[in-house]
């Protein structure tokens, strides 16, 4: 990628007295994308955020932004940047309205039709004039985000902010992400929700008590387990044939198919193989593994070398 990154970490550590919670950390966040930080609760994305918003500093390690590397702060970037996160703290008393314009104040302020703007665009029109303590989850977290885009920001941080939400209110928020990405805006998100993540995201890392095991473009990460369904009269006979070939991978029977290690480019070759010995198959397609599938494998593998 010739594009140069808006983020990046450079080996961030964090520990808490003698407690090491990030170790080693290298991200890269290209402009105009949605990245995702995935990792299950308490695996330290928060930290990891925590600290390239400069509340909390690297025990080690450096964090560039827009081409500068920070130096324990990133305030000067406060109307460059946007944080939707998990904990953010409104006036209960205040309607929704009130609390972004207060927010606003304490940023510098904006127009005021700019807060209007914010409002429909998350959706809040109808209940922008009541308390906040009279909020659902839902429009908490309406009211996060707007409060993350005041000043209009090149990068914006979300906090896992699909939870606690239902179906409709995910795929709202999935279409509001998808807007701010159409807008060239650049998103960071960190979750937990890997399916959430994977429909809205090109590129993820992993993160597992404190280290990334992966990073990359989702579409290679999850083809790397692909594997081949194919569908033949004779289930026993195929199998057995396959699995004797050198050039075939692993070849697992089930009740009506074969699931057969090996990528689409691989079935006319395997068609070809069947072939010789009169077998003929009625389907051959891709099964690949999904964003879940990876991180928990991965996961796995790495709580068994631990356990070794």
């Amino acid at each position: 990628m010739n594009v140069q990154p808006i983020l990046t970490t450079h080996d961030i550590t964090k520990s808490f007295g003698d407690i090491e919670v990030i170790r080693g950390v290298n991200l890269a966040v290209y402009p105009g994308e949605a990245f995702g930080l995935l990792g299950a609760n308490g695996a330290g994305k928060t930290t990891i955020i925590g600290m390239i918003l400069g509340l909390l500093l690297p025990t080690t390690g450096k964090i560039s932004m827009f081409g500068e590397m920070l130096n324990g702060s990133s305030k000067h970037f406060n109307r460059r940047i946007g944080a939707a996160l998990e904990t953010s703290a409104f006036y209960p008393y205040l309607s929704g309205r009130d609390n972004l314009h207060v927010f606003a104040k304490a940023l510098g302020g904006v127009p005021a039709a700019r807060i209007e703007k914010l409002i429909d665009f998350v959706g809040l029109g109808a209940q922008a004039g009541s308390r906040f303590q009279t909020y659902s989850t839902g429009m908490k977290r309406r009211l996060t985000l707007a409060c993350s885009l005041i000043t209009d920001p090149d990068l914006i941080f979300l906090d896992e902010p699909t939870i606690g939400l239902d179906p409709a209110g995910m795929r709202e928020v999935r279409e509001l992400i998808g807007e701010l990405i159409s807008k060239g805006k650049t998103i960071f998100i960190t979750s937990h929700m890997l399916h959430e993540v994977e429909q809205v995201c090109r590129r993820v890392a992993v993160l597992n008590k404190g280290e990334i095991l992966a990073q990359g473009l989702v579409d290679e990460l999850v083809c790397q387990d692909q594997t081949l369904r194919i569908e033949v009269a004779d289930l026993h006979s195929a199998a057995n044939y396959l699995a004797g070939l050198p050039d075939v991978g692993q070849v697992t029977k089930k009740e009506n198919y074969l699931l057969i290690d090996a990528t689409l480019d691989q079935a006319e070759m395997i068609s070809s193989h069947l072939a010789k010995i009169g077998i003929y198959p009625r389907r051959i397609e891709p099964v690949g593994s999904d964003l879940e599938d990876f991180f928990l494998d991965l996961t796995k593998d790495e709580i068994t070398k631990h356990i070794q």
